[in-house]
């Protein structure tokens, strides 16, 4: 149904209609476009989802679903909550939490199989600073990358606000446009060819590095897959299985190492809730202190690229897993346009009013995170900041002043079943927010 042209090195320009003729059939047949669990039948992946999220040095909370069915597109939904740090210094530890979906197109024979993930992440970036955002990453064979999402309506700030991550197939190539919020962020580089018959996996849940120095309040994870009609559709609650790698919080397993986490439906995937405390008698935490600025006091039209704007913005605040069935002109648009969400357009678009009072990093400082990111000794990096009239600031104010870059193998950010790449290239704010990098043969 969509395509995407890409400029050289992969540079999203715009999404064009190719044939809207399936979507209209489909609809004059009366298909939902978010409907009740699929009828679909299938084993759960429990040796997937507790062999891939097991480790000795990060904790989960996560869900896996296969559809029993091929899956073109996934989709969830959660609220920005104010993810906390405990005040005190930990340069020597990584200390990160990251809620998201993560959408395995071909599972094959491998545990952590090439995908695509999209999330917010939050990470504890010195004694007093965090970052706190969207992102999305891809696995592929060869490499990886990951971009900061840079768009939206407050992405940085833990204003309760929700925000939604989807991703679907482009027709007629093996590639998958990214979305947040309804708009287009991104696309992938190197999917590989999904067979016919090759079991797809949609996982959403909870990552936590450092939970001794966290503290991460409940969020109701939201999720769908969208079947090859391009019918939004829940996953049964068969087909589903769980990795918690924390005891459950009780009288006798108490925080800080301990996860409270609950499938509310017994039928379907309904909301995964997951949460992961902190002890009250330690030090104070801080929390996220970015600003953004809405677009609440901009005139937002009342219908765009054929989306009733007004009917998402509400339901945005109050049903957003329903948005795609209730919202007229949603379903259509994000799959024929690059974006759906005028609100959401018009805050990115806006220059910040209010800078972070956060001290700036130095380059040792960034060394050692890029270090302990890649899992690449501190002596072989190069470590390099621009000239000041160089430096660039993105929607959210942020510097892109430091650039990292090593020729050493690493694992990129997200371990591959042992699989190693050479070098990799990072950016930082000035504050120590990586805003992109990338790995192995997906780097330029």
């Amino acid at each position: 149904m969509v395509f995407i042209d890409q400029a050289q090195g992969g540079t999203l320009l715009r999404l064009r209609t190719r044939s809207i003729a399936a979507f209209c059939a489909a609809a004059a047949l009366g298909i939902s476009l978010a409907g009740t669990a699929s009828p679909a039948t299938a084993d759960a992946p429990t040796a997937a989802c507790t062999g891939l999220y097991n480790a000795r040095i990060v904790f989960f909370a996560m869900s896996c679903s296969e559809p029993g069915e091929p899956m073109i597109g996934g989709f969830a939904t959660w609220r920005n909550v104010p993810i906390g740090f405990d005040q005190v210094d930990t340069s020597t530890e990584t200390v990160q939490v990251a809620n998201y979906m993560r959408v395995t197109p071909k599972t094959g024979d491998m545990l952590a199989a090439d995908g695509i993930e999209v999330g917010l992440y939050a990470e504890k970036t010195g004694k007093t600073t965090q970052s706190y955002g969207p992102r999305w990453l891809e696995h592929a064979p060869g490499g990886g990358q990951v971009n900061t999402i840079q768009a939206g309506v407050n992405p940085n700030v833990a204003d309760g606000r929700n925000h939604t991550y989807m991703t679907v197939r482009q027709e007629g190539t093996d590639q998958w446009s990214v979305l947040y919020d309804f708009n287009m962020v991104g696309v992938t580089l190197n999917q590989q060819p999904v067979p016919r018959g090759n079991s797809n996996r949609i996982d959403v849940g909870l990552e936590v590095f450092g939970p001794k120095y966290t503290n991460v309040p409940a969020i109701a994870n939201r999720m769908q897959f969208m079947d090859e009609n391009k019918t939004w559709r829940r996953v049964t609650r068969a087909n589903t299985a769980t990795s918690v790698t924390l005891p459950a919080c009780s009288t006798t397993y108490k925080p800080p190492y301990c996860f409270s986490t609950k499938l509310t439906d017994s039928t379907s995937f309904t909301e995964w809730n997951v949460s992961k405390p902190r002890s009250s008698t330690t030090s104070a935490q801080f929390g996220p202190v970015a600003t953004a600025t809405s677009a609440s006091s901009q005139t937002v039209p009342a219908v765009f690229n054929g989306v009733d704007q007004r009917a998402l913005q509400t339901c945005m605040e109050e049903d957003p897993a329903g948005c795609l069935d209730t919202v007229p002109g949603l379903a259509e648009c994000v799959m024929t346009q690059d974006a759906c969400n005028a609100e959401a357009l018009l805050a990115s678009d806006a220059p910040a009013t209010q800078r972070r009072s956060e001290p700036a990093a130095s380059a040792a400082q960034i060394r050692s995170q890029a270090a302990k990111a890649f899992g690449v000794a501190k002596s072989d990096l190069s470590v390099t900041a621009p000239p000041v009239a160089a430096v660039s600031f993105d929607a959210a104010d942020r510097e892109v002043a430091w650039t990292v870059s090593s020729t050493h193998m690493t694992a990129g950010l997200r371990p591959s079943g042992g699989r190693e790449y050479e070098g990799f290239q990072a950016s930082y704010s000035t504050r120590g927010d990586l805003l992109k990098a990338c790995w192995g043969d997906l780097c330029p």
